[in-house]
């Protein structure tokens, strides 16, 4: 019979192995010394990943304060044309008609753009310059400039369309104005998508 003193040891679950023992010491989380080390070695571990995923995050933050006004006119119009392909999805060809696939981001299909990029670099981020386009069209077709005007007046009419080819302003977007326009354009994607589920 034990004295009314004495604590009953209660059992403990090892936090490595989650079997069941009776610890020596009153703050012993282990049952044994194999799993302590098992233990220790995952609190490095976790510390090392945790060293790691901060250091990717500073490493991101310092390449897109050095990154040049280039790059952000790349990722811009990445995300414009990625919108433009979503927003025409299921849609037809502005110059041949054809349905466009279903797929909107795997490279089924281009983001034509009427008045072109580099004739026109002004336009590049306007939506009514923009449309599904297949590929034979865009890039084997050099862009079908006849057709697509024909299909573009039908969409947009010939009002809109005279306005883009009288458009001779010129612009050049800031680092600020670019990083706008991706954040723009990331969260109209993200509408799209969510309003198709």
């Amino acid at each position: 019979i034990l004295p009314a003193t004495a604590k009953i040891i209660k059992p403990k679950k090892c936090r490595y192995c989650d079997k069941e023992f009776f610890p020596a010491r009153p703050m012993q989380i282990a049952c044994s010394p194999l799993c302590a080390v098992g233990l220790a070695r995952e609190k490095s571990d976790k510390a090392a990943r945790l060293a790691a995923a901060k250091e990717r995050r500073e490493t991101k933050a310092a390449i897109q304060l050095i990154k040049p006004r280039s790059q952000w006119l790349k990722e811009a119009q990445a995300a414009f044309n990625r919108y433009i392909r979503i927003r025409d999805v299921g849609g037809k060809c502005i110059c041949c008609d054809k349905p466009l696939p279903l797929d909107a981001v795997g490279g089924a299909y281009d983001c034509g753009h009427y008045r072109s990029v580099g004739s026109a670099p002004h336009l590049r981020f306007d939506e009514r310059n923009a449309h599904g386009q297949l590929k034979q069209c865009n890039r084997w077709g050099s862009g079908r400039a006849v057709d697509y005007r024909l299909g573009l007046i039908r969409k947009i009419g010939l009002e809109e369309v005279e306005s883009l080819e009288a458009d001779q302003t010129t612009k050049k977007w800031t680092v600020d104005e670019l990083k706008a326009l991706i954040a723009h354009y990331k969260a109209k994607i993200k509408g799209k998508k969510e309003s198709a589920l």
